[in-house]
């Protein structure tokens, strides 16, 4: 469909099933032959990059969190590779008229590993399928799987999409740690899809099982192994992995010079020029005060005494993507109006605020005041309020203006205060 010899009359929509199998050069292609086609893309883990362009605005998202009925979900067992674990898990299958699906990505070794397993299991009927053997030997091997005619698949991960074979409810993942976490969730979606209990068991070897970013994506799958949890498994891939790059084709990454943020402020800045309409900027105020704690690890670690907590705590707000939204939606106030609108909102969906919502939203008031006195820079530093302007300090009678010692929470309540008098 993207290659250069297909040509479409009149394109409308597209449709980009499995989003995550393809790179950014391919998705775009019909948006740059067609500039106001629309595109829909379907995954049950996107990328790091398309995740973000949804967290940010720059695309829609809806999510289907509804599971098919009566489904179960997968229990998902993380061990070092021990062969009593695979000998125990295929026996207890086949005890209860089960199939088993035993990954093993290495074509060159996968007829030691069959061979292995049968001396494991010798009641077991093992079978090998992987993508370098002839299409009519594969066709082969998939009818007798698909009719129960073998009772362990040795595989690679040509499983991984389009099957749905609801006897097999067991699959062993071998060198786990090779996979990224969106393909582990495709390939533990493989079983379980029946009204049977599922397992999916991750083999690792020892001296991984607790170091290192493959870790990170093992423990996700263990922890996310409720139906319906591949859109919070790809926010944790999002944060191990990093957003990769909105203006190139990188799909995951941590961005150095370019960030989304950035980004869309622009975006929009520019749509609302060709629109003719007043773009509303973020506000540019700097905001550093010793006495306050911006997050909850901070705030935990200094002391209740020592900082005033300024953050959404996890107690308020359980979820970790509306808490990002409630960040995001938070930074991009620029008026007392939507403050004002914003504090509404959170009330009315998540209840009494907390002490250190409250103090977060009391930082935005004092950015607003801010710049609308066109300070730049509001720091407190050993008590003594030092504002910027154009920059210079301003000064109150020749020196900074100083807070009340002892008492944080009205020193919150003096910046404020001497902000506004500004």
């Amino acid at each position: 469909l993207i290659s250069g010899d297909v040509r479409f009359k009149n394109l409308g929509l597209v449709v980009i099933d499995e989003e995550q199998r393809f790179g950014v050069l391919h998705k775009e292609k019909f948006k740059e032959l067609f500039k106001l086609v629309d595109v829909l893309t379907l995954s049950a883990t996107p990328i790091p990059r398309t995740l973000y362009l949804s967290l940010v605005g720059v695309k829609d998202m809806s999510t289907i969190e509804t599971p098919p009925l009566n489904r179960l979900p997968v229990e998902t067992v993380v061990c070092g590779y021990d062969e009593r674990i695979i000998r125990d898990a295929i026996n207890r299958e086949i005890e209860r008229q089960g199939q088993i699906f035993f990954l093993h990505n290495r074509v060159q070794s996968i007829e030691k590993v069959r061979e292995r397993v049968a001396e494991l299991c010798p009641e077991a009927r093992v079978d090998i399928g992987h993508g370098q053997m002839e299409a009519d030997e594969l066709e082969t091997v998939m009818s007798r799987f698909v009719a129960g005619e073998t009772d362990v698949l040795v595989c690679t991960t040509i499983i991984e999409s389009g099957l749905d074979i609801p006897n097999a409810n067991t699959i062993i993942i071998d060198r786990a740690d090779r996979f990224g976490l969106a393909d582990l969730y495709q390939l533990r979606g493989r079983v379980g899809r029946a009204e049977h209990k599922a397992y999916a068991y991750l083999l690792l070897p020892r001296e991984l099982m607790t170091v290192g970013a493959a870790r990170k994506r093992i423990n996700a799958i263990k922890q996310y192994s409720s139906l319906g949890a591949g859109f919070r498994i790809a926010m944790r891939d999002l944060e191990i992995r990093g957003a990769g790059s909105i203006l190139g084709t990188q799909q995951s990454g941590h961005i150095v010079a370019v960030g989304f943020d950035l980004y869309c402020q622009l975006l929009k800045q520019a749509v609302a020029q060709l629109k003719g309409e007043k773009f509303r900027t973020r506000l540019e105020v700097e905001l550093r005060l010793d006495f306050v704690a911006t997050n909850e690890a901070e705030f935990i670690q200094l002391g209740t005494e020592a900082r005033l907590p300024a953050f959404v705590p996890t107690t308020y707000i359980g979820d970790t993507t509306l808490r990002i939204q409630a960040y995001r939606n938070l930074a991009q106030i620029g008026s007392r109006e939507q403050w004002d609108k914003l504090r509404k909102q959170w009330r009315d969906r998540f209840g009494k605020f907390p002490a250190a919502v409250d103090n977060l939203l009391a930082l935005t008031e004092i950015k607003l005041a801010a710049a609308r006195a066109g300070v730049t820079r509001v720091e407190v530093r050993e008590g003594k309020l030092m504002l910027t302007r154009r920059g210079d300090y301003i000064l109150v009678g020749g020196k900074f203006p100083r807070l009340s010692a002892g008492n944080i929470q009205r020193n919150l309540a003096e910046v404020i205060e001497l902000t506004k008098k500004i």
